[in-house]
């Protein structure tokens, strides 16, 4: 952690208050250094009135510009494709100096967006944030304290963003319980399509799959699914909204490593067809071993 003095900010602002959202204004909640007032924004007022409920923002907004307007930090987490609309309507309204940031899984289309506006209000410093944690549920009920504890949040600052902010950011993602890395925009793209996208592909397809079978064998798949479609079925349990945001934005990259995927799957099943056990073998071994890795990495 680089050296701070604190409260981080005096006042944290996050706009959409889902799964991500919520987490991090109860981890805020509970360490007081991180900002001393804490913000929640929501267009839908069933939203609004539930965090109001639970207590984890010291204020609750129906509009970003509101929200923004005393923020020292403004956190967008809402699906990629709104990113930049609300950046549009927050960034007119805050300080100079301010820091805002987002939590997208795709960054090459969310930076393009967002140029016009950085250009407009240089005095702002956009630091695009993507923790590499969550799970199937959303809304402002799903969060937890502990979400992002010794998961990887990947950093892609502009060139041209001050260092300083920079390390606020690092700061409070480490304060989040985080691991921090800085990479560019297009090897991140390219990184959560193969660790994180094309997953999900795979994940929806293989369940709309069993969902075409006949009725009488689909009823069996659901009465018998052993562990492994259960674990496709929670990753296809995601929200539709953000994951249609996520493949129509990174579609290059995604598309890319979908093709090496499907060469990949002949090559398998040609094994099979075949019997070339040293084949299959072989990609079962290398499963293994990556899965080896994670828990070394505590990131399984």
């Amino acid at each position: 952690m680089t050296d701070q003095s604190y409260p981080l900010f005096d006042t944290l602002a996050v706009i959409g208050p889902g799964l991500i959202g919520s987490s991090i204004l109860r981890r805020a909640m509970e360490d007081r250094r991180i900002a001393r007032r804490l913000v929640a924004c929501d267009i839908n007022p069933e939203v609004r009135a539930r965090v109001a409920e639970l207590g984890i923002a010291d204020a609750v907004e129906a509009d970003p510009a509101t929200a923004a307007r005393d923020a020292d930090c403004v956190i967008i987490c809402v699906p990629v494709g709104a990113i930049a609309m609300v950046a549009a309507q927050v960034m007119p309204t805050m300080k100079p100096g301010a820091i805002l940031s987002e939590v997208g899984s795709v960054k090459i289309t969310v930076m393009e967006a967002m140029q016009p506006l950085l250009a407009q209000y240089p005095d702002i410093a956009f630091i695009p944030a993507h923790p590499m944690a969550g799970t199937e549920f959303s809304g402002p009920d799903a969060g937890f304290a502990t979400l992002f504890e010794d998961r990887w949040c990947l950093l892609t600052p502009p060139a041209s963003t001050p260092v300083p902010a920079i390390a606020r950011i690092t700061t409070l993602w480490e304060m989040m319980g985080a691991r921090v890395r800085d990479m560019t925009v297009e090897h991140h793209d390219r990184v959560c399509a193969i660790v994180s996208h094309l997953p999900h592909l795979l994940a929806f397809t293989i369940c709309g799959t069993a969902d075409d079978l006949a009725d009488e064998t689909r009823s069996e798949v659901l009465d018998f699914a052993a562990s492994g479609f259960r674990d496709f079925t929670r990753i296809a349990a995601s929200d539709p909204t953000m994951w249609r945001d996520i493949f129509l934005n990174n579609r290059e990259a995604l598309l890319d490593m979908l093709d090496r995927f499907i060469a990949d799957a002949q090559a398998m099943g040609d094994a099979i067809r075949t019997g070339n056990e040293d084949v299959i073998v072989s990609r079962i071994q290398r499963g293994r071993a990556i899965r080896r890795s994670l828990i070394e990495n505590r990131q399984a």
